[in-house]
């Protein structure tokens, strides 16, 4: 029962004010949502992208606090079961500027900012009372789309029928 009140922990990094969009942070982001840690570090080293170095620092940030929480609080936390459970570039204020255009005229356009945020967890081992529960719902798929298929084959019988 007490296995069942274990909360999973969390630990998160945050950069804020990043000069990118966060439309170019979501593309490294979404590299590594859901790798291991170690994983998730050699993805983001070895991407070609200008906020990699940034993510990769956010990302070290997150293991780092992970190991620190973990030793003030007297938890358990192996760092090698940690996995990237969210990562997210979220949108920051937007910097307003002038470009000069012909005929003395200006043209406004704006820089976009991002705050980066990178959330690991640890990865807990599936119990056999869990896993036994994710296996049963599967063969109740297998007969409902038995079921959907032979629902068209009937109208289909149907409309010859009436025709």
């Amino acid at each position: 029962m007490a296995n069942a009140v274990e909360r999973i922990r969390e630990f998160r990094a945050e950069a804020k004010f990043q000069r990118t969009s966060p439309q170019k942070a979501k593309l490294v982001l979404d590299l590594i949502k859901g790798l291991r840690v170690e994983q998730a570090l050699n993805t983001v080293h070895f991407s070609n992208k200008r906020m990699a170095p940034v993510i990769e620092k956010v990302l070290r940030s997150a293991i780092q606090n992970a190991t620190y929480v973990s030793q003030e609080q007297g938890l358990d936390v192996d760092v090698d079961n940690l996995y990237v459970r969210t990562a997210v570039a979220n949108e920051g204020p937007r910097m307003k500027r002038i470009r000069p255009a012909p005929m003395g005229r200006a043209f406004r356009y704006q820089r976009r900012l991002a705050h980066i945020v990178v959330t690991v967890a640890e990865k807990k081992p599936l119990n056999s009372n869990s896993a036994a529960a994710n296996s049963a719902p599967a063969p109740a798929a297998k007969k409902s789309s038995k079921k959907a298929a032979t629902t068209p084959a009937k109208k289909a019988a149907a409309k010859k029928s009436a025709a």
